[in-house]
């Protein structure tokens, strides 16, 4: 197969029918400060035997195709001695890598960030791809009040998603494009829907000018929700019809897949509004998600450093759920039938 053909391939298996991504990338700090919520002490090998846990649940392939991992994961060794990458393969999940180093403030735009990441990047790329990533991940944050996000930071995060992307194909690897709009906030819905409005139109006009391949990627959007402290919360139908509008008229049919990420609402949220998204049907691109906290609670809080069999039941159940949930056949009897 020629480049091109291995990176449609492998964005096609990321969002295969039934299947999603799990995003397994907190940083350290990230994951110490969630350790700590349970009292869980944060080492490397601690990280390590957690997400272990995760990537050898019975059965995980079924519902996951890729897991996005942080830099010290992707270059560790199971407890076994094997190499974490291939507990992964030897699963059936294809192993990611996230690649950017994280959202700092915005010279000149208070208030608001910038992911950074490019410097040797292309060189990083090239590593990952021979430890065994076959996809890459880089987020933009946006933040929403009456006066942010400004046009100049929706301007550099998509100038840098572009970048990013095109550096990322040339490597071989599929990348995961990720413009988040923050949910924080007293925003309305509509305000929601008109910033992601502006971020995913001036992103996919930047990956067209950096000669990104569109086939080759997956884009990883915010569903188009209600501030978290919003008095009023759009409905599930309010969110199902007002993402889908958005993306029909922003994203190019000739993108694979849309992955969503769950932005801090509950398992159930996520899958109840993803379900209803796709109970419309008639889409050009494959709709599933790309979940951390929406698939990871609450198997933590039950491996609490040691207790594998019941966290990766909790966490097959949450995985399957969200598989449901693409698939269009998700309810609340399926929550309980599984308890």
């Amino acid at each position: 197969m020629t480049d091109s053909d291995t990176l449609i391939a492998t964005a096609k298996a990321m969002v295969a029918p039934g299947k999603g991504i799990l995003a397994a990338d907190e940083s350290i700090k990230t994951c110490t400060k969630r350790f700590a919520e349970f009292g869980i002490e944060s080492t490397e090998t601690s990280r390590r035997d957690y997400r272990e846990m995760m990537f050898r649940a019975p059965g995980v392939g079924e519902y996951v195709s890729g897991a996005i991992l942080y830099d010290e994961t992707i270059r560790q060794n199971a407890a076994d001695g094997s190499r974490i990458v291939d507990v992964l393969k030897d699963a059936g999940v294809l192993p990611g890598i996230k690649v950017d180093t994280g959202a700092k403030p915005l010279a000149g735009a208070p208030g608001e960030t910038i992911t950074e990441g490019l410097d040797g990047l292309r060189d990083r790329l090239a590593e990952y791809r021979e430890i065994g990533a076959r996809f890459t991940k880089w987020r933009a944050v946006l933040s929403v009040s009456d006066e942010m996000p400004s046009r100049y930071c929706i301007e550099t995060n998509a100038h840098a998603l572009g970048r990013y992307a095109a550096l990322a194909q040339e490597a071989g690897l599929v990348p995961i494009v990720e413009p988040e709009v923050l949910m924080i906030g007293n925003h309305d819905v509509q305000r929601c829907r008109a910033v992601t409005e502006q971020a995913l139109q001036t992103t996919f006009e930047q990956m067209s000018a950096q000669r990104v391949l569109l086939e080759g990627i997956v884009l990883k959007p915010n569903m188009v929700i209600s501030g978290s402290d919003c008095p009023r919360q759009a409905t599930s139908d309010e969110i199902a019809e007002l993402t889908l509008s958005t993306l029909r008229e922003f994203v190019p049919p000739e993108v694979p897949g849309i992955a969503f990420l769950s932005g801090g609402q509950t398992g159930e949220e996520a899958c109840t509004n993803l379900d209803a998204m796709v109970r419309r049907g008639g889409l050009p691109w494959e709709l599933t998600y790309s979940f951390g906290r929406a698939l990871q609670y609450p198997s933590l809080e039950i491996w609490g450093g040691s207790n594998v069999a019941e966290a990766q039941a909790a966490l097959l159940h949450r995985a399957r759920m969200s598989s449901l949930a693409r698939s269009g056949r998700y309810s609340a009897g399926e929550e309980r039938a599984a308890v």
